[in-house]
């Protein structure tokens, strides 16, 4: 009797074990682990396609984009997880519309509420394809000016010239003018110079030839200068100088264009020539009774 009720016990165990593997859909594992291979797979294609981009991104020598390029995988990657997990509810019977639709009102709804960093972020995009400055470059943004120091998704970092840093969103920056002063080759010298009205013609022709000669002379201006009687103002007769200065540093370019700038007077005054300043005649008239 006692071997029988352990003959029965083994029995029922044996039939709640198979119970337990009928209800067990072996189908759906293989499926899952199927998926989650195949998501594995794709996700490491991923890895390998951003090293290859970064490897040529870093040969340019364009750090920027390098810090942009795992955001753009994670988005990838969650694109490539939502378009999988939809497409399995989807065979199995359930619904993805409304899981879709879900989404959609989610993603508006952040969409609203991440609005600026939407926009910083694609202002950061285009700062980058513009290729409008890199880190150390000297700029002109926002009514502001100064070097770059750091440039993120986000927000551009600028030290001006009061050696405070200023941090400024990218999309507003990507709205504006960018003036990026490292990038020019040579500075303008652009000076107008006036002398009186009771200059004689020839000390009139004598003051271009001046500044000519000294455009001709000085190795720092390159040969396309111009240098021309310009107009008759109230108080002077203006003679404008316009030239380029054979450097791009600010500091070398005040100095080189104090040089000019004192050599010309010192001529000027060497030959008698008068500058102007602003003044007025008055003229009375006599009234004879």
């Amino acid at each position: 009797m006692h071997l029988k009720e352990i003959i029965l016990g083994i029995t029922d165990y044996l039939d709640d074990i198979k119970k337990v593997l009928e209800s067990i859909h072996f189908g759906l594992i293989v499926e899952v682990i199927t998926n989650i291979i195949v998501l594995g797979i794709l996700f490491k294609l991923t890895d390998v396609f951003e090293s290859k981009i970064k490897a040529r991104i870093q040969k340019n020598k364009n750090d920027q984009m390098v810090k942009i390029l795992p955001i753009f995988s994670r988005i990838i990657k969650s694109v490539v997880f939502f378009i999988m997990l939809a497409a399995f509810l989807q065979n199995h019977g359930y619904s993805v519309s409304s899981l879709i639709a879900g989404f959609g009102i989610t993603g508006l709804a952040v969409g609203f509420a991440a609005n600026t960093t939407i926009a910083n972020i694609f202002g950061t995009l285009a700062i980058i394809s513009d290729k409008s400055y890199k880190i150390g470059d000297y700029i002109q943004i926002s009514g502001l000016e100064g070097t770059v120091e750091d440039i993120n998704m986000r927000s551009t970092k600028l030290r001006t010239l009061d050696n405070a840093v200023t941090i400024i969103p990218n999309g507003t920056i990507a709205g504006g003018n960018i003036v990026n002063i490292s990038k020019i080759h040579r500075r303008r010298f652009y000076e107008t110079f006036g002398v009186t009205y009771d200059t004689s013609d020839e000390k009139l022709k004598r003051a271009v030839q001046i500044i000519e000669e000294i455009f001709h002379s000085n190795p720092n201006v390159h040969a396309d200068y111009i240098v021309f009687l310009d107009k008759l103002a109230d108080s002077s007769i203006n003679i404008t100088a316009n030239a380029y200065l054979k450097t791009k540093d600010i500091n070398k370019f005040r100095k080189m264009k104090e040089e000019i700038l004192f050599e010309i007077i010192k001529k000027y005054r060497e030959e008698g020539l008068d500058f102007a300043f602003p003044s007025q005649s008055i003229y009375l008239s006599k009234n004879e009774n």
